[in-house]
Formats: structure tokens, sequence, C-alpha cells
């Protein structure tokens, strides 16, 4: 289905008598609420999870406007880094550096265990990971769960370079809520799951609690993994500690830390925990499936080779920044060591 019909326009000063004659009173935490008063033509992130600061990006246009079932969501052209999703007022990706978050978060997991052929995703709706999923030749079914249509829909008309991950045969598209999708799933049906969620508020606020997680680790067979988003390390420890917790009492495998670099998200960095259930060991830390290892001229199905040869070159992942990922600065080891050494 299309996005709602919208009028482009450039973006306004906040308070403006004529901003608020034609587009309403704006809601706190909304992207529009963001753009900012004191430079007009500036959207500044600001979130109650970030307090005291915000990241301000020069705004060219406006693409995009509306309000889901679920959130506000925004699309606008930066001056510097290409077009920009912003979800409930919160940067989730830009053309300039997606690939940094895209691909460690997919690659982290895939490249850790040998041939994944069945793959989920939890959120993802930008279709990012998807794309990402699709360089894996040994994958034969990759099932994606995303909370909110519009965000698709919006993905495919401005982000087609993230969106191409949904014209892959082997994805199978639900749109619906990620828990009550876990409930359905019969016990060990994947091999990887990939959860591409938001920060802890709103919709994604239950993809980081302890029955989520169990339900992650219901759904993956002996040996299997699981990446999902966990925050910065500067500005979240609290949050990260709770997670990694959790995940050491759902997870009887490893449980690790890692993290990258992603200049337009808060502190310009991100995390992943990642987590195996009981079986085959898995080391996260040394991938042994290599993604310089995957040839397209190895694929046999036609629409898989198809994919693969429409998707960039990679940007960011490879072997070496696998094995940095997890190298932690002093006080995040030290922080983590409690519950990472309890499944070394």
């Amino acid at each position: 289905s299309a996005v709602p019909e919208h009028s482009p326009y450039c973006c306004l000063t906040v308070g403006s008598d004529s901003h608020n004659a034609e587009f309403g009173e704006m809601q706190p935490g909304t992207a529009r609420a963001n753009i900012s008063s004191i430079i007009p033509g500036w959207f500044s992130e600001r979130s109650p999870m970030w307090p005291g600061e915000a990241h301000s990006f020069k705004v060219e246009k406006i693409l995009f406007e509306a309000k889901s079932e679920y959130q506000d969501i925004v699309v606008f052209q930066s001056a510097t880094y290409g077009k920009v999703l912003v979800l409930d007022g919160v940067i989730q990706l830009t053309e300039r550096d997606e690939c940094a978050y895209q691909e460690m978060i997919t690659h982290l997991p895939l490249c850790s265990i040998p041939s994944p052929k069945k793959v989920l995703v939890v959120g993802g709706g930008d279709g990012g990971v998807l794309r990402e999923v699709s360089r894996h030749y040994s994958v034969e079914q990759i099932d994606i769960c995303e909370i909110d249509r519009m965000v698709v829909d919006v993905a495919k008309e401005y982000f087609p370079d993230l969106a191409i991950g949904f014209g892959d045969s082997r994805v199978n598209l639900h749109i619906g809520d990620g828990s009550a999708f876990l409930k359905n799933v019969p016990a060990g049906t994947y091999d990887a799951i990939i959860v591409d969620s938001s920060d802890p508020i709103g919709p994604a606020q239950q993809l980081f609690e302890k029955p989520f997680f169990e339900a992650l680790a219901r759904a993956l067979r002996p040996g299997g993994v699981v990446c999902t988003q966990a925050e910065s390390l500067w500005l979240h420890m609290h949050v990260i500690e709770d997670v990694v917790s959790v995940c050491c009492q759902a997870f009887k495998g490893s449980v690790n830390y890692a993290w990258t670099s992603v200049p337009t998200y808060p502190s310009g960095v991100i995390g992943f925990v990642l987590c195996s259930t009981e079986g085959p060991p898995v080391n996260f830390c040394q991938p042994v499936n290599p993604i310089e290892k995957l040839d397209v001229s190895n694929v046999v199905d036609s629409g898989v080779a198809e994919s693969r040869k429409n998707c960039r070159p990679l940007k960011y992942y490879n072997s070496q920044m696998h094995a940095a990922a997890f190298c932690l600065p002093e006080f995040v080891r030290r922080a983590l060591t409690p519950y990472l050494s309890q499944t070394s």
C-alpha cells in the first residue's frame, strides 16, 4: 500500500504563526517538535533517554510526515547525511551511516554460526537488515515481523537502497506484534533471530523485557543465536546491565556484548547483545562463517542470485571489525564481567 498523501514543505521555525496555522500544534516527543526554535531549519534530537544533550542536523526539506497507528513518522533531507528517518522524534537511520548499524547487527550473529538456514527479524521495517541477511546464500527462509506497516511503506518509497531487502524471494513479511508472533512459533524453529528494535520506550519497550527474551530462546534451535540492539555504552549502562543480566537467565549458551560506531546515534555508538542457546558452542568473537567467503557464484536459486547482485557491496563490516566489536572499554568490561563470566 502507498504511504499517505502529503505535500513536501520546507522546514519552518517552531512556534511561528504560519507553522501553527498550517500544521497545528506540535506534540512533545514528535519529530516536528524537535525542529529547533533556536536555529530555524535545524532538527535537534532530544529525548529523556539522553537528557542535557542533543544532536542537530540542518534540514534541507521535510519529505514526509504522518502519524501511524503506533508512532510519529518523519523523513527529511539533511544537508550532510542524506535522507533521515525519524520515529517519535528519534533518528532511526540516515543514508550516510546506516551501513554501520545494519551490517553489524546482521553479520555479527550470522557469521558466528555455520550455514544459517532460517532467520527471523523482529522489527527492521526499513528493510536494511533484510538486505544484509540476503547476502547469506545458505539462508533458505527469512521471516520478518514488523508492527507498523507504515514504516515499511515509507522505507520502500524513500529508502529504496534499504527496502531492496523486501524483494528477496526468501522473505515473508508479517505485520504484527513481535511478542505475539513468537508465541505461535514452534520451538526450535530458527537458526538466528535479529531484533532490530527502537529504544525501550513506546512500542519497543516489551522487546527489552524477560518474557520476550525467553520467547526468543524457545524459538531458537540448540546452538541458535540472537542479536538485539542494546543501546549506548556512554548513556545507558544501566539498561545494558539489565538486558545482559536477563539474557544470562534466558539463554544457557553464551552471552556477549559488542558495539559499533554510528555517528548519528546518541553519543555516536550503539551496542548489541548476542546470545546463544544451549547446544553447539558459539564463540561470537571469531567469525566461523566469514563474510569474505560468501560468493554469489555459489548461489543456485536464480532469484536469490539476482537479489545478491542488486545489493551494494559491504561498506562497514568485515571479519576484523567483527572481532574488534567485542573489545570493550574498561568501565564496560568491569560492569559486565559478573554477567558475561557466567557463560564463559
